[in-house]
């Protein structure tokens, strides 16, 4: 295990070196190699490695690359939805344009089977907290799985949104069911309650005192009953995503956590909890 765990540390730190030193994060064939390069590293399930053991240096490394991976996958995503938008037709015909579209749909199911198991009624209004460029939670579920639902899709960065809702203006359904807001999530407050079910992107709050504050305004405002659909990341996964513990849910009951494995097709973990009563 010391073994494992010292060639483990020994390539994170060599990413990383690598990739801190980047002048851009842009999409680019060096770029996209480090990146996957960090993905394939992180993705193993079976092992024994505790990562909040690791030595201080390791978990500062840890942190930044989770905020540098954000930057990366925000450049990514803004270069495919803009390519997708330019086309002609309906770009909603084209998803499988980008990369991990396959990813996103194996995902997207997994979290409306666990959505339909632990709710009691089809969801009329859904937000998506942190949609960014490429909405495709909201989109997939939209197109596939709740065609009565309309979806909220937040986000603070105003191109984002911009490229988003150019995305689905062409299409005669989504673009009376995928409505835009531009605004950071902590300023949020009555329009929370006013969603059955709030999914949380991976991406919002990288770094875990940031994600924590974000969930404790979910739990201020979000309206008593309703579902909260995070996604979070365990093990060596959360060299690429923010761990959350269920202890770190206070005002919800924890329904259900789903831990991919590595024939799963995604990388998330997948966390339902209820708000509970105020």
């Amino acid at each position: 295990m010391a073994c494992q765990e010292t060639q483990f540390e020994k390539q994170i730190i060599d990413l990383y070196d690598q990739i801190s030193k980047l002048k851009s994060l842009k999409p680019s064939k060096n770029v996209d190699t480090l990146f996957q390069q960090l993905m394939s590293t992180c993705l193993p399930t079976e092992t024994n490695i505790d990562v909040k053991k690791m030595c201080p240096k390791v978990q500062a490394i840890r942190t930044n690359l989770i905020k540098l991976r954000s930057e990366a996958v925000g450049y990514s995503e803004q270069h495919f939805s803009t390519v997708l938008g330019s086309l002609e037709d309906n770009p909603l015909h084209h998803l499988d344009l980008y990369p991990y579209y396959t990813n996103y749909l194996k995902l997207t199911k997994l979290e409306f089977d666990l959505l339909t198991k632990h709710s009691s009624h089809v969801p009329i209004k859904i937000a998506f907290v942190g949609s960014g460029s490429m909405p495709f939670t909201s989109i997939v579920l939209a197109k596939f799985h709740l065609p009565n639902t309309t979806f909220h899709n937040i986000d603070i960065d105003p191109q984002a949104n911009s490229l988003a809702s150019r995305l689905v203006s062409r299409d005669p359904d989504l673009s009376n069911r995928m409505i835009f807001h531009t605004t950071d999530i902590l300023d949020a407050t009555e329009i929370l309650r006013g969603y059955d079910v709030v999914f949380l992107a991976s991406l919002v709050g990288v770094d875990k005192e940031a994600k924590l504050k974000v969930i404790e305004h979910l739990e201020n405002h979000m309206a008593p009953g309703a579902l909260l659909m995070l996604r979070s990341a365990r093990g060596l996964r959360s060299f690429l995503y923010v761990d959350v513990d269920p202890c770190d849910l206070k005002g919800f009951e924890v329904l259900e956590i789903y831990h991919p494995s590595m024939s799963d097709g995604f990388v998330n973990s997948v966390m339902v909890a209820r708000k509970s009563s105020d």
